[in-house]
C-alpha cells in the first residue's frame, strides 16, 4: 500500500489552505518548483518506506521586482552589426530558423546557450572601461565577438560589442558610438583577425601629404645625381667616338684616298713634283704590321692626320726630302691612337723589317735600323738629313716615322728610322717584301 503524503501544516500545526499556500502543487505530482525532479514512482501494490518529502526551497528571485532582469540603459551595441551566422538552420535571411513545415523535417529546438552568471544580478555600466579590460585583455575582433556571443550569452556579446565599438583600446578617450564603428568593423576586409585601420583626420592627411613631398635637399640631390649620370653618359659616348668611330671613319677615308690615288696613277694624272697640302702622292706599306696607308703632303691635323693618312714633313723648317731624292731623309708622321691609328704598333718593329714606299713609278724599299722609344716633341733633330740619335753618321737615303707616346697621350714622341736598300721601278713588278 502506497504511503500517503502528509498534509502540510501551518505554524500553529493546522492544515494549510491550498488557496493561500505560497507554493501550491499545481504541477503533476504536487510540485511546482522548476528544480524538482520526480522520483521513480512506486509500483502499485507495493509498500515502500519512503522518507517524508522536504518542502522545496524558497525561490530567491521570487520577491524581486519584474524589471530585475532588465538590462541597464545603454547604447545599442548591435546597431549595424552583421547578425550571427553560425547557428544551426542559418539561411542568411532575417528569419534564422525556417518553419518546420518549410524545412520538411521534424522541428528540433536549438539548445539554449549557457547562462551567464552576470545576468543573475544587477550591475552598473563602468564608464572607465573602454576597448581594453582592466586586467589587460586586448579588445576582441569581429570573429572573437561572434564566438564569445555564441559561447557566453548575451552579456558576453555585449562586452565584445563594446570592445569592437572602441578601436584602439585607449583609456580616457571617451565613448564612440557603436552605430558608427560597427559598419567599419563588419564591412572591412580585416585579414588575419586584425581590426581595420582608423580613418585619417584632416591634420593627419596634411602631414602625410607633406611627408610624401620631397624636401629641397632631396630635390637637389636628385638633380646632382641626374647631372652626374648625364655627364657620365656623355663621357662614355665621347670615348666611344674617339676610340671606335674615329677609327672607322678615318679608315674609310684612307681607303678611299688610296683607291683614288691608284686610279690617278693608272690614268697618268700624277707626275713627280711638288704636291699641294693634303694631296696624296704615295702609299706606305709595313708588311709586318699589315699596314697600308696613303701618304699626303703636310702634317695638318684636320686635313691629313685625322683622315687616317700619314703626313710628309714638307713645309717650313720641318721640310724633308722626297723618296726620289738621291740623298736626304724622308720623314712622315701618323697617329698612334684614334683616327685610323696607322702607327699604333711601330714599336714592334725590329732591325731588318722591310718598309716600302710606293709611288706612281717606283717602289722604295727600306729596312728598319733603330728606334728611339721616347723624346720631347721639340727634338726636331730626329728628322735632319743625318738624323740625330739614329746611329747614322754620314748622309744617305733615310726614312723616319714619328708618332705620339705613351698611348692615348701626346706628351712625347716615338721615332723609328730606316735605310733605303732597294729602288725598284713599277715596270719590274712588286718587290719581294710585298710579294711574300
Amino acid at each position: 500500500m502506497t504511503a500517503l503524503r502528509p498534509e502540510r501544516e501551518t505554524a500553529a500545526g493546522g492544515p494549510v489552505d491550498p488557496l493561500t499556500d505560497p507554493l501550491p502543487d499545481v504541477l503533476a505530482g504536487g510540485h511546482s518548483s522548476p528544480w524538482f525532479r520526480a522520483e521513480q514512482p512506486p509500483q502499485q501494490g507495493e509498500a515502500h518506506d519512503l522518507p517524508a518529502p522536504q518542502p522545496p526551497p524558497a525561490d530567491p528571485y521570487a520577491q524581486l521586482p519584474p524589471d530585475a532582469y532588465a538590462a541597464p540603459p545603454q547604447e545599442d551595441a548591435y546597431a549595424g552589426h552583421v547578425p550571427y551566422d553560425g547557428g544551426p538552420g542559418w539561411t542568411g535571411s532575417p528569419e534564422p530558423y525556417p518553419a518546420p513545415e518549410a524545412a520538411g523535417e521534424p522541428y528540433s529546438p536549438v539548445p539554449e546557450a549557457p547562462r551567464d552568471d552576470e545576468t543573475m544580478a544587477l550591475r552598473t555600466a563602468d564608464p572607465a572601461r573602454t576597448g581594453e579590460e582592466r586586467d589587460g585583455t586586448p579588445p576582441l575582433t569581429a570573429t572573437a565577438t561572434a564566438t564569445a556571443g555564441a559561447e557566453g550569452g548575451r552579456a558576453a556579446r555585449r562586452k565584445a560589442a563594446k570592445r569592437n565599438a572602441r578601436p584602439g583600446g585607449r583609456r580616457g578617450t571617451g565613448r564612440r558610438r557603436a552605430g558608427a564603428a560597427a559598419p567599419e568593423t563588419a564591412g572591412a576586409p580585416g585579414g588575419d583577425g586584425e581590426p581595420p585601420e582608423r580613418p585619417r583626420t584632416r591634420v593627419e592627411a596634411r602631414r602625410a601629404e607633406r611627408a610624401r613631398k620631397p624636401s629641397a635637399a632631396t630635390v637637389a640631390s636628385r638633380a646632382v645625381g641626374e647631372l652626374f649620370i648625364t655627364i657620365g653618359v656623355l663621357m662614355l659616348l665621347f670615348v666611344t667616338y674617339q676610340l671606335w668611330w674615329t677609327n672607322v671613319r678615318a679608315q674609310q677615308q684612307a681607303d678611299g684616298a688610296a683607291h683614288h690615288l691608284q686610279q690617278d696613277w693608272e690614268q697618268g694624272k700624277r707626275k713627280p713634283g711638288a704636291f699641294q697640302a693634303g694631296q696624296g702622292f704615295a702609299i706606305l706599306h709595313i708588311p709586318k704590321l699589315d699596314v697600308v696607308v696613303p701618304v699626303a703632303s703636310g702634317i695638318d691635323k684636320q686635313r691629313v692626320l685625322d683622315r687616317g693618312m700619314a703626313g710628309h714633313y714638307a713645309e717650313g723648317a720641318l721640310k724633308t726630302a722626297l723618296p726620289s731624292a738621291k740623298e736626304g731623309n724622308f720623314a712622315v708622321a701618323g697617329h698612334r691612337n684614334t683616327h685610323g691609328e696607322p702607327f699604333r704598333y711601330i714599336n714592334r718593329l725590329t732591325p731588318g723589317d722591310p718598309i716600302v714606299v710606293e709611288t706612281q713609278d717606283t717602289y722604295y724599299v727600306y729596312e728598319m735600323a733603330s728606334i728611339l722609344p721616347q723624346t720631347p716633341p721639340s727634338n726636331t733633330a730626329v728628322i735632319d738629313p743625318v738624323p740625330a740619335g739614329s746611329g747614322f753618321t754620314e748622309p744617305g737615303r733615310y726614312l723616319t716615322l714619328t708618332t705620339c707616346t705613351p698611348e692615348f697621350t701626346s706628351t712625347y714622341r716615338m721615332i723609328v728610322w730606316g735605310k733605303m736598300v732597294e729602288e725598284r721601278p713599277r715596270s719590274k713588278g712588286k718587290p719581294d717584301a710585298l710579294v711574300d
